[in-house]
């Protein structure tokens, strides 16, 4: 996950929304401070200019309304008002004049730089118009020499109602606008103050609140790694570290999930991968999700080539079923696999995967590798087919001639013995047949058992090869490639006895008048390789390899001539893999035909016979 930079993370928009909370509450309050304060000094200022300009109207009112004689030695009025006028220079007032009523003529001034305007008549209309009305008036206005604000205060002086003349006051407002602006400066830098202080505890605050939630973005980033070893700091019992608690308790119970989780699927991944058979999951709409290795090494596939591929595809079944068809087929499909190298045929079983509302999430195929089952099914039909035809061929023969016997053949003395010679000879041959099935049966049963010893392989094969030599009734040589020195392996002699016979009768049997029938026996590593070689008619190549099946013949006419039951090399080859052993043939038409077997050979054993 990518890093939260430090322009877009909760730390610093905490602190700015903190911060200009802060400056908004403080600038309404100041905005709504400072034009209270202004207006409450403007109102003072005037009222205390009104006050003292009310006080100077009564003491005027009585100078003016005083009786003067011209030739009075006292002031004059004009004296009178300079006096009461000097002491209202200020640094609030700028100027205080008096203008007397009916002629409009300044009676005098405070200012004593501007004492030449005294006499003269006023042109000011606010003055004008305050003697013409009585009421006081009064008006806001800029310097023009200095740009500062002053206020002109005119009041009229009132004697008996009637107006004898008014009072022109010039005020410096500005003062009030100054302190203003004195307060505005304190209160901005006592807000730069606040919002230093406020941004520094917020930053506090803001990680106060951030730390627990930056663990815990740290903890669901390990978490989401697999890892839940990682715990969040609890830093207080407040909300925050309450749910950091929680988190805790979530980190367990998902580590905890997760372990059962995961033991849950190392199981099942060790059934799938220990299962002999096959299995292949999809999702629900037939995509293959899961599919475990023998299922793979059946249909001979990479697992990761045919995931998200269709099922139908991957069954060969494109043709017969869609998925759907495929979800509904209750019964076993059979999946025939099979090349002209190879025998493969499946039984897929498929069940619904389902959910609890009803709705199908996919389906799960179980293969089963029946070919071996049906390879068996095959041969017991071969079998009992074989055994059928091998026991009705002599029953019939035998019942026709007996039949023939019963009409009155057995008086003849010249067919009555051929007949019951033909009787016998097939009686025996049943006799045969019914003794191989008995030992093939015996071998095939779990409670098979051999008597081993340990016999000279050579003698005991020489002793074979003599026995056999001494019967012979064709014209066959014998020839022997035998090792000059004792070779000491561990054998059933009877079972082997039975092994040899019946390949050294087989070579008998197809060798031709005047043929070479070759014994030998070549010691290798860990075996001793026992070979018989004819030089009959030989085997084609396409049959080499199903002469040791059960009742199989390359000529079946000449074998039932010969008297053979086609279970001779059957009964041997079970024989030798008893032993430990296999048993092969090499051969090629018109030259002759190499059957060996192999037994196992200690030559530790051999030492210690020495």
């Amino acid at each position: 996950m990518k890093k939260v930079g430090f322009f877009r993370s909760i730390h610093l928009k905490f602190v700015i929304i903190y911060v200009l909370l802060i400056l908004i509450a403080m600038q309404i309050i100041g905005v709504y401070f400072v034009r209270q304060l202004e207006f409450t000094l403007k109102e003072n200022f005037k009222t205390t200019i009104q006050d003292r300009v009310n006080l100077l109207a009564y003491y005027l009112e009585e100078q003016m309304t005083k009786e003067r004689q011209p030739d009075d030695d006292g002031p004059t009025l004009e004296e009178d008002v300079y006096r009461l006028l000097r002491d209202y220079y200020s640094e609030d007032i700028t100027e205080v004049r008096v203008i007397e009523g009916d002629t409009l003529k300044i009676l005098g001034t405070s200012d004593p730089d501007n004492q030449g305007v005294v006499g003269q008549r006023t042109t000011d209309t606010l003055t004008r118009m305050t003697i013409a009305t009585s009421q006081q008036a009064s008006e806001d206005l800029i310097d023009s020499h200095t740009g500062n604000r002053i206020w002109v205060l005119v009041t009229p002086i009132k004697h008996n109602g009637e107006v004898r003349g008014a009072i022109y006051l010039v005020a410096k407002i500005e003062n009030v606008f100054e302190q203003m602006r004195q307060i505005n400066s304190i209160f901005i830098s006592g807000t730069a103050i606040a919002l230093a202080i406020t941004a520094i505890l917020g930053v506090l605050l803001a990680q106060t609140i951030t730390r627990p939630m930056s663990d815990m973005r740290r903890q669901a980033l390990a978490m989401a790694k697999g890892n839940f070893s990682r715990k969040v700091k609890i830093y207080g019992n407040d909300e925050i570290g309450q749910l950091a608690m929680t988190f805790n308790n979530l980190t367990k119970k998902l580590q905890e999930a997760q372990a059962t989780t995961e033991g849950e699927r190392r199981k099942l991944s060790s059934v799938l991968s220990h299962m002999t058979d096959g299995v292949i999951a999809t999702d629900r709409k037939g995509r293959v999700i899961l599919i475990n290795e023998p299922a793979a090494d059946m249909l001979n596939v990479s697992r990761e080539t045919v995931l998200s591929s269709p099922i139908v595809s991957l069954l060969g079944l494109e043709d017969d079923y869609t998925f759907e068809e495929l979800l509904s087929e209750r019964d076993s499909v059979i999946l025939d696999f099979s090349k002209p190298s190879n025998t493969l045929i499946l039984r897929a079983n498929v069940s619904v995967i389902q959910k609890e509302t009803g709705f199908v999430n996919g389906l799960i195929a179980v293969l089963h590798d029946i070919t071996e089952q049906e390879k068996i099914d095959m041969e017991r039909r071969e079998f009992v087919a074989n055994v059928s035809h091998e026991l009705r061929t002599p029953l019939t023969t035998m019942r026709s001639y007996l039949e023939a016997l019963a009409e009155g053949a057995w008086q003849d003395e010249e067919i009555a013995p051929k007949f019951l010679d033909v009787t016998q000879t097939e009686t025996e041959r049943m006799i045969r047949l019914v003794n191989d099935l008995l030992q093939l049966s015996k071998m095939d049963s779990r409670d098979y058992r051999l008597n081993k010893e340990w016999i000279d392989i050579i003698s005991f094969y020489n002793r074979i090869i003599d026995r056999f030599e001494m019967s012979k009734h064709q014209n066959v040589t014998f020839e022997r490639r035998l090792p000059g020195h004792s070779a000491f392996v561990e054998i059933d002699g009877d079972k082997l006895t039975q092994v040899i016979d019946n390949i050294i009768s087989n070579a008998l049997k197809y060798s031709p008048e005047g043929g070479k029938v070759t014994f030998s026996i070549e010691e290798q590593n860990d075996f001793v390789i026992i070979s018989v070689s004819d030089e009959g008619v030989g085997i084609p190549k396409e049959n080499i390899n199903k002469i040791f099946e059960r009742f199989y013949r390359v000529d079946k006419a000449r074998t039932r001539k010969l008297g053979g039951t086609g279970l001779g090399l059957a009964i041997a080859k079970e024989m030798v893999e008893a032993h430990g052993g296999e048993i092969w043939a090499r051969s090629e038409e018109g030259k002759g035909t190499t059957i060996s077997f192999s037994l196992p050979y200690d030559r530790t054993e051999e030492d210690d016979w020495e």
